[in-house]
């Protein structure tokens, strides 16, 4: 009896530790919502294929880290802020999500960092551009992985005033980050030496650019700068193509531009386009590789957003792992103190504002006779080196810099 007693005892011992073990994620799942535009605009470069790109950064982990499951959820924010918050709040209150990724659209990534930094739950952005998010509003648990309007400006506004354009004139989408991308840009190109001819502004989801672009042509600027993003890129580019701007002697700049969106134009109206990019496909044999089982999955290949989403799911993962708890707080010191080296970014490292340095690239489209087939569509510049690309983070004016 005695024995049976202990062997008892010894075994709620255990069961009581395992209890224990496991209580350090909590409900026992290490819950990630994929939170996007799945029906417009930044669809292609975002939508499923960042959903695709989180599964994969779980599969590579067997789809468990630190003794419990990981789930993926999806939704469509409609690129709309109220639909992003009322999301991600009820994920937060009532779906047990630990971590909520990607968000493209600024004004919904700017809603989405207000109620993560309250409930104290990790932000992992890879579609919004506003430098805000790791500046003025930045968050002891939000993380800006893949670009900001900042790294574009300093991209691909630098390389064209050093050509010698330096008379700009913007067509800038109305809201968030079209604004943070013309303000950002207007400061590179007039700390160069430049000057900014005008501005118009237009809705998000514009089908007709041309008055816009009218104003743009009169304004005798030597560059146009787009500063919009997905459809809205690739209808002002073919309207552009249609007035025969370029042809007449102005540069157009898409100043954040996506493989999706050469894709959608064809190299014969794309080819000679120059912007900054994240990460191409073609780089080196580790993104080839990883772009290649990508494609598998999606039919195609993956813009920088779903490279960005792959990378900062990983990087989250391995920080609960190293951490042994989902604990955001514990998460985040371990996303700051660990190095992000994957096939998105080689020796990359998270600053005290949330922000993630590594290389960004100047492109230019290949002509259609430089082209070897699907998806061979840019020509790397050169390379930017991260703390080029970036904001010192001491000027963001993020308050957990010290």
């Amino acid at each position: 009896m005695r024995s049976l007693l202990l062997a008892g005892t010894a075994l709620l011992t255990l069961a009581g530790t395992a209890v224990q073990a496991n209580a350090q994620v909590s409900d026992n799942v290490v819950r990630i919502g994929v939170l996007n535009d799945r029906s417009g605009i930044y669809a292609d470069l975002a939508g499923e294929g960042s959903a695709i790109a989180a599964r994969m950064a779980a599969e590579e982990f067997g789809n468990k880290v630190a003794g419990a499951p990981i789930e993926i959820i999806v939704a469509d924010h409609q690129n709309k802020a109220d639909i992003a918050a009322s999301k991600a709040r009820e994920w937060v209150d009532t779906g047990g999500v630990d971590a909520i990724a990607d968000v493209p659209n600024s004004a919904a990534a700017l809603a989405v960092q207000g109620i993560t930094k309250d409930k104290k739950r990790i932000f992992l952005m890879s579609g919004p551009g506003a430098t805000a998010l790791s500046g003025a509003q930045c968050s002891p648990y939000g993380f800006q992985w893949t670009y900001d309007n900042y790294a574009m400006a300093a991209g691909t506004g630098r390389a064209l005033v050093e050509q010698g354009k330096k008379k700009w004139f913007f067509v800038t989408a109305d809201y968030a980050f079209g604004q943070s991308l013309e303000e950002e840009t207007t400061k590179m190109v007039k700390s160069l030496g430049g000057t900014v001819a005008g501005a118009v502004r237009h809705p998000l989801g514009t089908s007709d650019f041309s008055s816009f672009l009218l104003q743009a042509q009169g304004s005798g600027a030597d560059v146009i700068g787009l500063a919009n993003a997905g459809g809205d890129t690739v209808n002002a580019v073919k309207q552009a193509a249609e007035f025969g701007i370029t042809q007449a002697g102005q540069s157009l700049a898409g100043l954040l531009m996506f493989i999706s969106d050469v894709h959608a134009l064809g190299l014969q109206a794309a080819q000679g386009l120059m912007f900054t990019e994240g990460f191409y496909w073609d780089m080196d044999d580790q993104t080839r590789e990883w772009s290649k089982k990508f494609e598998e999955k999606s039919g195609r290949k993956p813009t920088m957003v779903q490279a960005g989403v792959y990378s900062a799911v990983k990087h989250y993962l391995k920080s609960v792992e190293a951490a042994k708890t989902d604990d955001s707080d514990k998460v985040a010191a371990k996303m700051r103190e660990l190095p992000v080296e994957d096939m998105f970014a080689r020796k990359g490292k998270v600053a005290a504002n949330g922000r993630m340095f590594h290389d960004m690239y100047l492109v230019q489209v290949k002509t259609p006779a430089e082209s070897k087939g699907a998806w061979d569509y840019y020509k790397i510049v050169k390379t930017i080196p991260a703390d080029t690309a970036f904001m010192d983070p001491k000027q963001s004016g993020c308050t957990l810099v010290k």
